[in-house]
């Protein structure tokens, strides 16, 4: 029997960066509107994008979701899902004044964050909200508690900041931010304020992290880092600051394997490859087909951490498709 043949090394590598793509909390916020499209029907009226991505909004909206900007523009009695970002507390309210089924489809570490921020509220705190003005993450969780609440964008919004006791005042956090630039944000914050207090645990989600970890790992050895991803997703966006940072050439975002320009492979040698946690694996493997037949066909996996992490359903929905197989 002879050996299967190697792949001839081309001297052109790609690192394939893990983790990647799909977190807990997407994965979950997509399959609930699986599921709902499933158990109800379609249409099913879903509140924002579902997560930050143009592929799985597509599909999805093939299958029968319909994505809508606000409650407004869902009929009276229909089902809406909110998006894994999560919501303000009037958006309920809302949702309930229409007679909406409404299934929150909230990232569980996004709702932890809200949680915090009604209790220190809750105990007259200020509560400076580190995150990118208008991110829809940003919106909910400051709608929580508006009149505690002030957006700090970045390390260089801080000299703005005023408080009313600097000797209660907390620091939290949007899930997908720079680990690192937060960081940077927080010890200019505590140069003001030094009795500033931390949020009870991390903010910044275990995905996030996770990502910007490999990446720093492979970027100084890349030509170029390509990341999967859509514009709009923030942690997408900062895997290619977070690579760039790091030391690699250049880094570019693409939502599809079409998108790569060949000038940005025209003297690479080495390509680092990683998704945004809203990503499908399909795609990466559509990229790594991509490079394949541009000559980058000796791939290396990265490994530096294994996510065995899953959330289950939204009870709401949970509730449902208990009673559909019970009927």
């Amino acid at each position: 029997m002879t050996e299967p043949e190697a792949t001839p090394k081309t001297g052109k590598r790609v690192l394939l960066a893990k983790p990647r793509g799909y977190c807990a909390g997407v994965d979950r916020a997509v399959q609930t509107v699986e599921e709902a499209l499933k158990l109800y029907g379609a249409p099913i009226y879903v509140r924002k994008q579902i997560v930050h991505n143009k592929h799985v909004v597509q599909t999805l909206e093939a299958r029968g979701a319909i994505f809508v900007e606000e409650n407004e523009e869902v009929p009276e009695g229909a089902t809406v899902i909110f998006s894994a970002h999560g919501v303000a507390p009037e958006v309920y309210e809302q949702a309930k004044a229409r007679s909406l089924r409404a299934i929150d489809a909230t990232c569980p570490l996004v709702t932890k964050v809200h949680q915090e921020a009604k209790r220190f509220a809750a105990e007259d705190y200020d509560i400076l909200l580190i995150g990118h003005e208008g991110h829809e993450e940003v919106i909910g969780t400051a709608g929580e508690a508006p009149a505690h609440i002030q957006l700090v964008d970045g390390p260089d919004d801080v000299d703005r900041i005023t408080v009313r006791d600097p000797n209660k005042v907390v620091w939290l956090s949007q899930t997908t931010l720079s680990v690192d630039e937060t960081l940077e944000t927080v010890a200019r914050l505590k140069t003001r304020l030094p009795l500033l207090q931390s949020p009870p645990s991390d903010d910044i989600c275990y995905a996030t992290s996770n990502r910007q970890h490999v990446v720093k790992e492979i970027a100084p050895d890349c030509d170029v880092v390509i990341v999967v991803g859509s514009r709009n997703s923030s942690n997408s966006v900062r895997l290619v600051e977070v690579a760039l940072d790091a030391g690699a050439r250049a880094g570019h975002l693409v939502d599809f394997a079409h998108e790569i320009d060949d000038a940005w492979l025209a003297d690479a040698r080495t390509v680092g490859l990683t998704s945004g946690a809203s990503v499908p694996d399909e795609l990466v493997h559509e990229v790594l087909a991509h490079l394949a037949a541009r000559g980058f066909t000796d791939v290396d996996e990265v490994v530096t951490a294994n996510e065995r992490l899953t959330f289950s359903l939204p009870q709401e929905l949970k509730r449902d498709m208990k009673a559909a197989t019970r009927g």
